[in-house]
């Protein structure tokens, strides 16, 4: 009677072949049968052998396939009492052989993809070109089963969590926007009067200039009063005092709009957004991350319209933007303390972000985006670019990031750049990508088609 398989109790959704139960059994073509059969006997859980010929792998002998073979006419006289290469002439079954780092998931798909006469038929697991073992398909096929049930338990809590995520968001969106709404309203007051305002500072202004004119030597409580008043000064100084107000007025406007655009992210349809508004809306609610010693260059192009859900948008450039700047905060420190202790720095080479803007004609794409977006019946797109001059990434980071961007791996390991990568790919119908050299920096390009 055969033994239930034992699975490993740290099955992972990347877990290999390697770490189930193997049999190191390998027999040479030169014993004979009965020697095999007594070994089946005695341990029933053995699903087959490794078949050697001088020590070097040349087949695999099942239980299933020796025992129907002895089962035909003359099969106990001519594969008990024969050398087992009479076996192998007989039997040149195809086989499946795998090295020991495949995933479980993918040596389960190569193994249903045999012909159904070998379906349930062991595999051969290879180490070494000198070194096989022999994996039970039962084992092969309860560990796959279970990793789909750990995949679709992976799928459904991560589903959860994001409605939850997504409706606190939501949630916080609408807060934000009631706050933006109302920070907006006393600022249209204060922007709606600032205009009569300043055209009443300088009709008062003038009226005063007219009567210093026309009246140059007044009584002396007028001449008193002129002078605790300090009119010169205040000549001077209030055109200024009104255009500061201006500027803050304006400075809180844009940053309410900025929080309103941040915080719809529960759009259903996707409105046309002016990306460079909205890019500087960003910046704005970035400010107190980027310090005085990273530099931020704008090159913004003439862009029209674009259809987007902006709140997504939004989310997906700020990550960006703050992947960035955390790049470049270890740069700045190390500059600033160089400066202190009088070393050598390169002063033409500050650390920088670069966000530019342009239209890009299909044929001008790059070639790792022309796969995504020959899908699409775009013929121009619209090209954001953030650039930063830090130390870029090395090749296995790189290597892991563009791992997380697959369906596959994303299941294992859900990144934040994973994530936007899916806002711009599937929400949008975009395409994301980025290229980094070590010393070179790093630079994100993000697509978005214009219809």
């Amino acid at each position: 009677m055969r033994q239930s398989p034992v699975l490993p109790e740290d099955l992972r959704p990347d877990s290999t072949v390697d770490s189930l139960r193997l049999y190191d059994v390998s027999f040479e073509n030169t014993r004979l049968g009965v020697e095999l059969a007594d070994v089946f006997d005695r341990d029933p859980a053995l699903p087959g052998v490794v078949l050697t010929e001088e020590k070097a792998f040349i087949s695999l002998v099942s239980r299933r396939q020796f025992l129907e073979y002895l089962l035909l006419p003359q099969g106990l006289d001519l594969f008990l009492d024969n050398p087992l290469r009479v076996f192998f002439r007989y039997n040149r079954s195809e086989l499946l052989v795998l090295q020991a780092d495949t995933p479980i998931l993918t040596a389960m798909q190569r193994a249903l993809k045999r012909p159904p006469q070998l379906a349930s038929e062991p595999l051969v697991v290879e180490f070494a070109p000198d070194h096989h073992q022999v994996l039970d398909f039962a084992q092969l096929s309860l560990a796959a089963w279970q990793l789909r049930g750990i995949e679709t338990q992976i799928r459904y809590e991560r589903s959860q969590a994001l409605m939850i995520q997504n409706e606190r968001m939501a949630m916080l969106g609408r807060l934000v926007d009631g706050i933006a709404h109302e920070i907006l309203d006393p600022v249209g007051f204060i922007w709606g009067n600032l205009t009569h305002v300043s055209q009443y500072s300088k009709d008062i202004l003038e009226l005063i200039s007219g009567y210093e004119h026309h009246i140059p030597n007044p009584p002396p409580s007028l001449k008193q009063l002129h002078n605790e008043l300090e009119i010169d000064y205040l000549q001077d100084d209030f055109p200024r005092a009104v255009e500061s107000i201006t500027t803050g007025a304006q400075r809180l406007r844009d940053l309410a709009t900025s929080l309103q655009n941040f915080c719809h992210v529960d759009d259903v349809y996707p409105k046309p957004a002016d990306i460079n508004s909205c890019l500087d809306g960003i910046v704005l609610l970035l400010k107190t991350r980027l310090s005085s010693e990273i530099q931020l260059v704008k090159d913004y192009g003439q862009l029209p319209p674009v259809s987007c859900y902006i709140g997504r948008l939004t989310q997906v450039l700020v990550n960006i933007l703050i992947n960035s700047v955390d790049v470049l905060l270890n740069q700045a420190v190390t500059r600033k303390i160089c400066q202190e202790l009088d070393q050598a720095i390169d002063p033409h080479d500050p650390p920088r972000i670069t966000i530019s803007t342009l239209i890009l004609s299909s044929n001008l794409v790059h070639t790792d985006a022309k796969s995504t977006i020959s899908q699409s019946h775009a013929k121009r797109w619209a090209a954001i670019r953030i650039r930063d001059n830090g130390p870029g990434m090395p090749p296995y980071q790189q290597q892991r990031l563009r791992d997380s961007f697959s369906v596959e791996r994303r299941v294992a390991k859900e990144t934040s750049l994973a994530l936007a990568y899916q806002i711009i790919t599937a929400k949008h119908g975009g395409h994301l990508r980025f290229e980094s050299e070590p010393n070179q920096g790093t630079l994100f390009e993000i697509l978005l088609p214009l219809v």
